[in-house]
């Protein structure tokens, strides 16, 4: 199942996109032998209900979509599509999971996950521009699988931490290294207004599989800047969940960026910054494309 949020006019609503189409979830899931009481006007609140019975649903939707006329929105081309959670309680990041991208930082590997913190102001939608440009020169790609929460988790054990996971979606990293390196905290080139392109959809796990074997490619202006794969991530999708649940409670919606591997503009001779105009795509097989343009500076 893909999970989408769209532009509706009584505001953001929650959706299932299917073969290019998008369908309204809420009325889409009237007709669900899963259906329970409470409203699932967005995609939180979707997850919040739901984010127990996910593979259930998914394997539902396509009948759902054909039974209930009135649950159909629009071709995917005429919808407005936005980020995917809109306003997540928490925006958890783990940089360095990479063996190759620690290698070209010079560090040490980690002993533990190195986790810092965005903000929901960061995030923005595939549809939208990056933002950035006004207050950095040296803003930087980092091609990244998000991890999304689906139920409410706290002490997991690392065997069971993929039932908490909800979906998967790609996620553009984008860092402004010249605030980034001004101090030793990453919080500044981190937490940039706007700067956070993800989705277009969340991906549930039945559709993906396993999420510890997935091609991961980021592209600038249509040529290869990044290709891995998840199963060399230092620290696997599991382990990283039931790291963050052994400190604070993980809520449905909750973003987990899991990390990017080698190839980023600031450790390449030259260095290679994103200039306005510029398109970034992140593509991850059985996950989805990811393609944004970097906005001019607002004046």
């Amino acid at each position: 199942m893909k999970i989408v949020s769209y532009e509706h006019v009584s505001g953001i609503r929650g959706g299932v996109l299917i073969d290019d189409t998008v369908y309204d979830l809420e009325l889409l899931l009237q007709g669900s032998s899963q259906a329970v009481h409470g409203a699932t006007t967005s995609v939180r609140e979707f997850l919040e209900l739901y984010g127990d019975r996910l593979e259930a649903i998914s394997a539902e939707v396509s009948a759902l979509a054909g039974q209930d006329p009135e649950a159909h929105v629009g071709a995917r081309a005429d919808i407005r599509l936005t980020t995917p959670v809109p306003n997540p309680s928490k925006v958890l990041c783990i940089g360095l999971n990479y063996k190759d991208h620690v290698a070209e930082t010079g560090r040490a590997l980690p002993e533990y996950p190195d986790v810092f913190a965005k903000f929901s102001s960061t995030m923005v939608g595939p549809e939208d521009e990056i933002g950035g440009a006004k207050v950095s020169e040296n803003l930087d790609f980092e091609g990244e699988l998000a991890v999304v929460i689906g139920r409410k988790a706290s002490e997991v054990t690392e065997e069971e931490a993929l039932n908490y996971v909800a979906a998967l979606a790609p996620l553009n990293d984008v860092t402004a290294r010249d605030l980034q390196y001004r101090g030793t905290q990453w919080l500044a080139g981190k937490a940039v207004d706007g700067s956070t392109p993800w989705g277009p959809a969340l991906v549930t796990l039945d559709e993906v599989g396993d999420p510890q074997n997935l091609d991961l490619a980021t592209r600038v202006n249509g040529i290869e800047v990044q290709r891995s794969n998840t199963s060399y991530q230092i620290f696997p999708i599991a382990r990283i969940a039931s790291y963050l649940s052994s400190f604070l409670t993980l809520e449905p919606g909750d973003v987990i960026a899991t990390g990017t591997p080698q190839g980023i503009g600031a450790k390449r001779n030259p260095p290679v910054w994103l200039e306005p105009g510029d398109t970034v795509e992140v593509e991850i097989d059985k996950v989805g494309l990811l393609r944004n343009t970097v906005g001019k500076p607002q004046l």
